[in-house]
């Protein structure tokens, strides 16, 4: 009898422990189908001092940014896209207002919903890259980083007909060994200075709050179109008018980042 009760327990012990463990965490190193690249240029940089993000934004100025001139102009942009619970929702505010934005593309996502990335471009926004399936790059090794943007560049050009010249590292992480690669490159690294924290579940009022109470000239607004499992983003979708609103109230144009910040949104 002990047997019979002890088995079945270990039994959704183990499932419930595989089914919690995200995927992107477990394969964050393996994309299939992806030829081997380099390995990373030299252990040297491991024993660099670690600088802060700040630090970095400093020193790679014009390759990370983190907002556009002082200027009447505020970018909204839309990270883990697309969801097909919240994007088509945030896409239809935009197009009812006008506006255009920038939506931020995880690859494995653009895999399963193409039709939603084709939408965004054709109603005129600008998408970027926000790796394949959203790991810290910080802990990745060069070879896997640089699959992370070049398998997901190559998705969304399929999809758009241009790779993306921005990338959004997922939580705004990113080393100095990963910046020099990027530049190296010519993609532009792309964080922001206004949180919505809309991630968290937040009511339409707080998002609001986040938003039109630190917005500025030049400012960079980070919200999301895409959440994990059991994600609320109701707040932010439901916020968005008003914000849009207010934003126009203020006199401030709406514009994508490419437009605010003076650089091509294709790879060159």
């Amino acid at each position: 009898m002990f047997k019979r009760l002890v088995m079945p327990a270990l039994v959704m012990v183990i499932c419930f422990g595989v089914y919690l463990v995200p995927p992107a965490a477990a394969s964050a190193n393996h994309i299939p189908n992806l030829p081997e690249l380099d390995p990373p240029a030299s252990s040297a940089n491991d024993r660099e001092e670690q600088l802060t993000l700040g630090q970095l934004r400093q020193k790679y100025a014009d390759t990370f940014k983190t907002n556009g001139p002082s200027t009447k102009q505020v970018a909204l942009t839309f990270d883990d896209v697309p969801d097909p619970r919240f994007t088509p929702q945030v896409l239809d505010v935009l197009k009812k207002y006008k506006v255009r934005a920038t939506f931020f593309v995880v690859g494995s996502r653009a895999e399963k919903h193409p039709n939603l990335v084709k939408r965004m471009v054709k109603e005129g926004h600008i998408v970027g890259n926000h790796s394949y399936n959203h790991p810290e790059f910080s802990k990745l090794s060069m070879t896997a980083f640089r699959r992370q943007i070049l398998h997901t560049g190559d998705i969304i050009q399929r999809l758009t007909g241009y790779t993306p010249k921005l990338i959004r590292p997922p939580y705004g992480d990113i080393n100095e060994e990963q910046l020099r690669w990027a530049a190296k490159q010519h993609y532009s690294i792309i964080n922001w200075n206004v949180d919505s924290l809309d991630w968290k579940g937040l009511s339409k009022e707080q998002v609001k709050h986040n938003i039109l109470s630190t917005v500025k000239p030049g400012s960079i607004v980070l919200q999301h179109a895409g959440g994990g499992t059991g994600s609320n983003l109701q707040g932010t979708v439901e916020a968005l008018p008003d914000v849009i609103e207010e934003l126009r109230h203020r006199g401030y144009e709406l514009v994508t980042l490419d437009e605010m910040l003076q650089l091509p949104k294709e790879k060159q």
